[in-house]
């Protein structure tokens, strides 16, 4: 049986394979082993995923793009279909027809049938609701096996980044696992030991598991709402004393699950009448740009391109002449530091929660690895060892650590 790990993140998306020296992850773009989550149905053609799904949206080819697909998992809008050209998709099939490619691309590599697999999911799909949750992890059991996986599993992706950070160690040890992706912030405390690997149950080495629903689509948003969605006209007066433009608009153009519901037709035109009751037309006239000529995944983009910037070099300059010529916004760390630092401290919250059902000190941690794509912004990661400032920090492999975890513990359960 040819078994795989399946990470499905937010933002990126891995597959592990197992092999004569051990674990490894499928090729999935050209030479890249990560695929981002994205997908692109150009109104003649088959369907682009990845790097290639971005390339022909930002290119101007016609179509529709879609990303972070995985955050619809556990919501409402996973039993709604959304315009491709002129018919409707079911967000499953969507889900679907992603993976499938995934999956069809790790069978390439693994030159055979992939039939059993290990899914990586984070600890909460949904804060707070445990029968969201439930649901959440049911339907994408139900999209893999639908696209021809015989016997799946689930694994927790904080504890899968865990037996990858475990080939390192040399003895036993206490890790914190924190893994900061696109759509959660997952973590764990694990007793690391590299003679456990082989161990048939694992469940004594697991102390505790913590996790949010924040990840880094959610510092896009909060970044985008107070710095590029003010130059739509977000948060500015109708002419009517005490009405201002409707907030709905600007959350959803700003939330990437959410971005293809304005482009119905209707809601282009509910903003044009905006527009002449708006105290300011000139800043609502973008937002009808943005939305009649479908540019919120590029905005998403772009504001994404740009948070990265900020946390490399500390600040950027945000182009935004697709909406109107010589249009531009500056952005600097301490923007970024204002508009999203309560998320980094939501996210660091969690790690006292994680303490106390394992009922450990801060001081009982011997190592903090850190995954995912988000541990790259340093206000997160200060915020993240700042709570056990004595452990030793490991750098992971930020996207791959997962599925690397993930293909271990298949060929554990599945063999090889």
């Amino acid at each position: 049986m040819n078994a795989c790990g399946l990470d499905f993140g937010t933002s990126n998306t891995t597959l592990g394979l197992n092999g004569p020296n051990g674990p490894r992850l499928a090729r999935l773009e050209g030479a890249s082993d990560t695929l981002p989550s994205a997908i692109f149905f150009p109104w003649s053609g088959a369907p682009l995923v990845g790097r290639a799904a971005m390339a022909a949206y930002v290119g101007g080819e016609q179509g529709r793009l879609m990303r972070a697909l995985k955050s619809v998992l556990g919501t409402s809008l996973i039993e709604e279909t959304t315009p491709v050209g002129r018919r409707r998709l079911g967000f499953k099939g969507v889900i679907g027809e992603f993976l499938a490619e995934v999956k069809a691309r790790g069978e390439a590599e693994a030159d055979g049938a992939l039939s059993a697999v290990v899914l990586g999911r984070p600890v909460h799909f949904v804060d707070g609701d445990a029968e969201g949750d439930k649901r959440a992890e049911e339907t994408l059991g139900a999209i893999a096996r639908d696209i021809g996986f015989t016997d799946l599993s689930f694994q927790f992706e904080p504890i899968a980044a865990s037996l990858d950070y475990e080939r390192q160690v040399a003895g036993e040890e206490l890790a914190l696992i924190a893994d900061i992706g696109g759509g959660t912030s997952d973590f764990s405390i694990v007793r690391i030991d590299r003679g456990h690997q082989n161990r048939a149950d694992r469940a004594s080495d697991i102390l505790a598991n913590e996790g949010v629903r924040i990840g880094g689509t959610d510092f896009d948003r909060q970044l985008s709402l107070a710095v590029v969605m003010p130059l739509l006209g977000h948060g500015s007066p109708l002419k009517r004393q005490g009405l201002a433009m409707p907030a709905a608009l600007y959350h959803d153009l700003a939330t990437w699950s959410a971005i293809n519901r304005l482009y119905d037709g209707r809601t282009a035109r509910s903003i044009r009448e905006l527009e002449r009751a708006a105290a300011k037309p000139e800043l609502v006239s973008r937002l009808a740009r943005a939305v009649e000529e479908e540019r919120g995944h590029g905005l998403a983009l772009d504001v994404e391109a740009a948070k990265i910037r900020v946390a490399e070099d500390g600040a950027t300059e945000l182009d935004l002449a697709v909406l109107e010529a010589g249009l531009s916004v500056g952005i600097s760390h301490a923007d970024l530091l204002a508009h999203t630092g309560l998320l980094a401290e939501r996210i660091a919250g969690r790690i006292a929660s994680c303490l106390s059902a394992a009922g450990l000190a801060a001081d009982a941690i011997d190592a903090l690895f850190l995954t995912g794509g988000s541990t790259r912004l340093a206000h997160v990661r200060a915020a993240i060892c700042a709570c056990v400032p004595q452990a030793r920090v490991i750098e992971g492999d930020t996207f791959g650590s997962v599925g690397t975890g993930l293909a271990i513990e298949a060929a554990r359960r599945y063999g090889g």
